[in-house]
């Protein structure tokens, strides 16, 4: 067998392959041997029909599976003699296959690129100081009166203001269509908490209940219903209900209910959580300009079955997340043109820690993948034998070691890195 290799880019290969003409005779002839013993024949008895026979009626499929099983074992074995690594599905060019002839074919695929010199010292970087002010606390407990407030029908009764909880009755027309018949739908929501379409929160400001409006809008182009997308909609509502919400005191009494002995041990409790994600935050946007660096001073080629792989992932996240939301994904040329930038990033910041991880030796150890369980244990709530339960499966050990590696190889280009602190 002979092999050349040919770069077409520091990406993409063409392997040229010949398969020598006596192993091409020796495949053929075995094929029409298995055939011959199986083959029903008109006029002939079973395994006695003659060869020619066969090759008049079955050559095309003998060839065409013999070129198949040769690419097969041969491509293999040139990858492995040669030392290289496909990235993608090879693409197949095959000559005819002639019995008593060498058969040749081509395979085209992409490879890593080869990356001579890593630079990933000294990279100017900024963190943000993480320090909870007390605004930010004051507002971690708003938000926490908010979550022990209760409702109540206000006395005497009065029109609906900024942050009640209107309970309203509507029926909906759409492009002048009636919407007589049409089944009343209810629903709750707080006053001007943009919980509804703004004309629908402007106008339950100052409605009293039993008051009926009808509201005009027109739908987004957007909208998760195609059949509303761009047209004028009328909501005929009535306001059922107004309930005011009334917050709990701050005093000792509200923090024992939020879980702490006194206001001093919430307000520390509160400081140390906001803190807490603050550094987790602060780290997350370290890394991203990390990446960012370390991929503008590294600019390799990169496989672009790997970019549209992860475009791909990318995307499908993006939809989950929107359908999770109720939303519907706006596919724009914009939004697909800064995804396959992110996946192109990703890609190239993943060949690049790899060579690192290569160049010095960095490896995950299994003390690694056990420190990796109790941190997943920590974030998903769950405990950690059920955890390593679910990461038996190859897949996802797989990944979580690839994190694993990104994280520690993060760490050397942080160690490394000329970091200067900001102010939050």
């Amino acid at each position: 067998m002979q092999v050349n290799v040919e770069k077409l880019s520091p990406v993409l290969v063409e392997f040229q392959i010949e398969v020598p003409a006596a192993q091409v005779r020796s495949e053929v002839d075995k094929a029409y041997g298995v055939l011959q013993r199986s083959a029903k024949v008109k006029g002939f008895r079973p395994g006695k029909a003659p060869r020619q026979v066969l090759a008049h009626l079955y050559g095309g499929r003998i060839h065409a599976d013999v070129a198949q099983r040769l690419v097969d074992s041969t491509l293999n074995q040139a990858l492995s003699d040669k030392q290289v690594q496909p990235l993608s599905r090879p693409a197949i060019a095959p000559s005819e296959l002639k019995p008593e002839e060498a058969f040749s074919y081509k395979a085209r695929f992409e490879v890593r690129p080869e990356i001579e010199v890593v630079n990933w010292e000294g990279f100017e970087v900024t963190r943000p100081a993480v320090v909870a002010g007390e605004e930010a606390i004051d507002a971690e407990v708003t938000r926490l009166r908010r979550e022990h407030s209760t409702l109540q029908t206000p006395e005497p009764e009065r029109a609906a203001k900024k942050g009640d909880a209107a309970t309203m009755v509507f029926t909906l027309g759409v492009d002048a269509e009636s919407a007589s018949g049409e089944k009343p739908q209810e629903i709750e929501t707080e006053v001007g908490a943009g919980e509804v379409f703004k004309e629908i929160d402007d106008a339950l400001e100052g409605m009293s209940p039993g008051e009926k409006k009808d509201v005009e809008i027109v739908f987004s182009e957007r909208h998760v219903n195609q059949a509303f997308r761009g047209k004028k909609a009328v909501f005929h509502i009535t306001l059922k209900d107004v309930k005011e919400r009334i917050f709990p005191e701050v005093d000792g009494e509200f923090a024992k209910d939020c879980g702490a002995e006194d206001l001093p041990a919430l307000r520390a409790s509160l400081k140390e959580k906001i803190e807490k994600d603050l550094k987790q935050k602060a780290s997350d946007n370290l890394a991203e300009q990390l990446v960012a660096e370390l991929c503008k001073a590294n600019p390799i080629p990169v496989p672009p079955s790997l970019i549209e792989q992860q475009a791909r992932m990318t995307e499908q996240e993006l939809v989950t997340t929107a359908r999770r939301q109720g939303q519907r994904l706006d596919n724009s040329p914009d939004l697909r043109a800064r995804v396959r930038a992110d996946a192109e990033m990703k890609v190239r910041a993943g060949l690049i820690m790899a060579e690192i991880a290569r160049i010095k030796q960095v490896q995950v150890t299994e003390q690694d993948i056990d420190k990796g369980y109790i941190e997943l244990a920590e974030q998903t709530g769950k405990n950690v034998a059920k955890v390593k339960a679910e990461y038996r499966d190859a897949k996802k050990r797989e990944m979580l070691i690839g994190m694993i590696l990104e994280e520690k190889i993060l760490d050397l280009i942080e160690g490394a890195a000329k970091i200067t602190e900001t102010a939050s």
